[in-house]
């Protein structure tokens, strides 16, 4: 079969076996190839053209694709032992609870490992109300958790919600990085309190230095949970190992995702206090995963937090991406009436357009010059930029001579509308 066949058999899969809107939008952004190959920072497609990759699956790919380290754990454990019994002791998985005890912010120690972040939200709400016995949670508006039901429920955009409702009962949702709202709404009845600590899918949002602190200190006035989701801005995205360690803030309950596979399996993790998983040492079975804690997603993990350890991943991420911030600030300040704001920590960073639509527009001309981006789901103006932690000043070099040259077209785009 040539590549050709293959694209085309590809593409026509999608129309008729899982969907044909999603197919049609990919060839709207001139997406008509298929992904490949990939290694640290580049991605092949299947006629060998090259794409830097500014994306970075959303946060997955932190130590880039197919990590030698990670890759070699995952052979090795796929050769001994891929899924548990079950029944048996796990070593992998208490390894990484061990390990997970060990790098999170103050006196968290138990973990539960699932399969993805939405699956740690779920976790984690669960584990708030049995602690606590209270019915309410508040979330934040433009927040995103997770689409299935109960993370959707904390998710704060109507676009996922509305067509599900009524999702779960007990649900607020307040302005991000507004404490005042927050006021307003936490009570005795609050369980729990669930925040980005950036937003991610809202749009790149970073909150004021003194938000995360004030919302700690209403959590602890009001017997409520706080619930940190750093499932995207966890393990060194944002230049620290956990985003809350920005703000000096220590959670009661923790999730993680996305980056702890090390770019090679899917898997996620929740993480609380002793005194907060007293009801699951009560009673174990409470919260069960078939496929969760498994050997082959766990030897991932230990060898993903190892490698952002041993080859100073974190301090690479917070380097880099002051170097980035430094050169896309340059260019918003040369291209005011295309780029509106540009803002993040470490390697997750944002660019928020002036016009709506535009956004669709960069990422064709990008994609076309061979470089990988997106704009986040709940706020369409905004690029994200999220690559690999490795990324070299080389490569963002080469991103910013493509950028700089597609916000110039979109200027260009601007001006004749």
């Amino acid at each position: 079969m040539t590549t050709e066949d293959m694209i085309s058999e590809t593409i026509d899969n999608y129309e008729h076996f899982i969907n044909p809107a999603m197919a049609k939008l990919f060839r709207f952004m001139g997406l008509s190839t298929v992904e490949w190959e990939a290694e640290g920072s580049i991605i092949r497609d299947i006629d060998g053209k090259e794409y830097i990759d500014c994306l970075g699956g959303y946060g997955v790919f932190s130590l880039g694709h197919r990590h030698p380290r990670v890759i070699e754990a995952v052979k090795k454990q796929l050769d001994r032992m891929p899924l548990s019994s079950k029944v048996l002791f796990n070593k992998p998985m208490a390894d990484l609870s061990a390990l997970l005890a060990e790098i999170t912010p103050g006196n968290l120690q138990y973990s539960f490992i699932g399969n993805s972040g939405t699956e740690a939200v779920e976790g984690a709400l669960k584990l708030a109300r049995i602690h606590t016995g209270k019915p309410k949670v508040i979330s934040t508006i433009n927040s995103f958790h997770g689409k299935t039901f109960g993370a959707l429920s904390a998710t704060g955009r109507d676009l996922f919600r509305a067509p599900f409702e009524p999702l779960m009962s007990g649900f607020t949702h307040v302005p991000f990085n507004n404490i005042e709202a927050l006021k307003d709404v936490i009570d005795k009845e609050t369980a729990a309190v669930i925040v980005e600590p950036i937003q991610g899918e809202g749009g790149i949002i970073v909150p004021t230095d003194d938000y995360l602190p004030a919302v700690r200190r209403l959590c602890d006035e009001y017997g409520a949970l706080l619930i940190c989701d750093e499932v995207q801005t966890g393990l060194g995205r944002t230049g620290k190992m956990f985003a809350v360690d920005h703000y000096h803030v220590v959670p009661d309950i923790i999730t993680t995702a996305k980056a702890l596979g090390g770019g090679v399996m899917p898997i996620g993790a929740f993480t609380a206090t002793e005194e907060i998983w007293d009801q699951y040492i009560t009673s174990p079975f409470l919260h069960t995963s078939t496929f969760g804690g498994n050997p082959l997603a766990c030897v991932a993990a230990i060898a993903a937090i190892h490698v952002l350890q041993d080859e100073k991943i974190v301090e690479q991420a917070e380097v880099t991406g002051a170097y980035f911030l430094e050169k896309l600030i340059a260019l918003q300040q040369a291209f005011p009436d295309v780029i509106q704001e540009v803002r993040g920590k470490g390697l997750m960073i944002g660019i928020e357009l002036t016009t709506e639509g535009v956004g669709g527009f960069l990422m064709s001309e990008m994609i076309n010059k061979g470089i990988l981006v997106a704009y986040t789901l709940n706020n369409p103006k905004v690029i994200r930029i999220e690559p690999p932690l490795i990324i070299s000043q080389e490569l963002v070099d080469r991103v910013m001579v493509a950028l700089t040259d597609a916000i110039e077209a979109a200027h260009d785009m601007i001006e004749d509308l």
